[in-house]
């Protein structure tokens, strides 16, 4: 007997963070040392508040179904937080609560993109944009983001790839893996070249509350362009929230009924006292989300440092998030050995550039979610290794 399996399910994608942290547990197994910057998730505790704030609900027997839109409590403190921080107008009724992020992606694509449609997606750039993608049968068209544009978008290329067959554009801002972010006029830039086109932009700003000196901007706030955009947000970066699986996406028009209509179909509803967290997450105290970026910014400059002062290492200052993206074409080799050497030889994981897209080879992704001794600890090791390898040719 031969089991079915569907032809689009070797359109599927993965990540590569989850298989190198494979490989780097099963290092551990044997006793190896292994510092681990491959993971993109904060290495701080939930702030308490939020965590109290979840055991009260279980107690109080939130435990059972809840809509599958949401709970209206949380929709309309997220409707209230994405009007405040993007200065728009969002009604609770556009708000669709997920178990994490990746169900708005995945919906957003499903509810919009026929096959043959095209989706323009930075390159590089979150690997399971392009793999959404492809499931469904669209076409992904890349947008090369490049070093000497500070890994930001190159509008004329995007002007450029604009066709009549394009039906969404995706905006990852602070970006991942680089780092980098999209300024205001960027972001006009964009808006003026998609305005009125039949195309909705998908803007993952999951990482907006994670900005080093400039604010965050949406392209939700260009005008004209709230009503061509979804944003895709969340609470599993900002309040260091992975684990408890909650995101949203706030859908223009009609849309919001539609992924509702998916949410029913595969997940029923996101859990009801996980909800009720992140009420108490959005309007709770915000202290322990800057006490976090303050700490990211110390380690942002560590490492940054640190990984230019190895010889044949590149790494630009990153604007957001919690990544470090830098440039080892001066070693020689393909990224993905690269960080196979660096796993194997040093006990560092990180990822390699090129698990994010074509234009990311001759990079490597590092994540400094991690305490200031173990980066010092990376960097020491990266160093040491860097010049082994050099001295003998490898």
């Amino acid at each position: 007997m031969k089991l079915p399996v569907a032809e689009r399910m070797a359109r599927l994608g993965t990540e590569s963070a989850f298989e190198v942290l494979v490989r780097a547990r099963a290092l551990e197994a044997q006793g190896i040392d292994v510092i681990h910057l491959e993971i993109g998730e904060p290495d701080f505790a939930t702030p308490a508040h939020i965590v109290e704030a979840g055991v009260k609900a279980l107690r109080d027997g939130a435990t059972h179904y809840g809509p599958p839109a949401g709970l209206p409590i949380l929709r309309e403190a997220v409707a209230a937080d994405v009007a405040a921080s993007r200065r728009i107008a969002v009604h609770p009724d556009q708000v669709v609560v997920t178990p994490g992020g990746k169900p708005v992606m995945f919906f957003a694509i499903l509810a919009a993109i026929e096959p043959g449609d095209e989706v323009l997606l930075p390159d590089p750039g979150f690997p399971i944009y392009a793999s959404l993608v492809n499931f469904v049968g669209g076409v992904p068209v890349p947008l090369t983001l490049r070093e000497d544009r500070a890994f930001r978008l190159d509008l004329d290329e995007l002007a450029a790839k604009l066709t009549p067959r394009s039906r969404m554009l995706i905006l990852n801002s602070p970006h991942n893996p680089c780092g980098s972010a999209l300024t205001a006029a960027d972001l006009h830039a964009i808006a003026e070249l998609v305005r009125g086109r039949d195309i909705v932009v998908l803007s993952d700003e999951i990482y907006s509350r994670m900005t080093y000196g400039a604010p965050h901007h949406s392209i939700a706030a260009e005008p004209g362009m709230a009503d061509q955009t979804i944003i895709l947000d969340g609470f599993s970066k900002t309040y260091a929230m992975t684990g408890w699986r909650l995101g949203y996406g706030v859908f223009p028009g009609k849309m919001a009924e539609q992924v509702a209509l998916l949410m029913t179909n595969s997940n029923s509803c996101t859990a009801t006292f996980t909800q009720l967290a992140g009420v108490a997450a959005l309007t709770g105290p915000q202290e322990p989300v800057e006490a976090m970026m303050a700490e990211f910014a110390r380690r942002r400059d560590l490492v940054a440092a640190g990984l230019n002062a190895i010889p044949g290492w590149s790494c630009q200052m990153p604007a957001g998030a919690f990544y470090a993206f830098p440039n080892v074409r001066a070693l020689g080799g393909d990224s993905r050995r690269l960080a196979d050497y660096f796993l194997g030889q040093a006990g560092v994981a990180l990822l390699s550039g090129s698990g994010f897209g074509a234009a990311g080879e001759g990079y490597l992704r590092l994540s400094y979610a991690n305490s200031m001794e173990k980066l010092e600890q990376a960097l020491d090791r990266l160093a040491t290794a860097t010049a082994r390898r050099a001295a003998h040719d490898l």
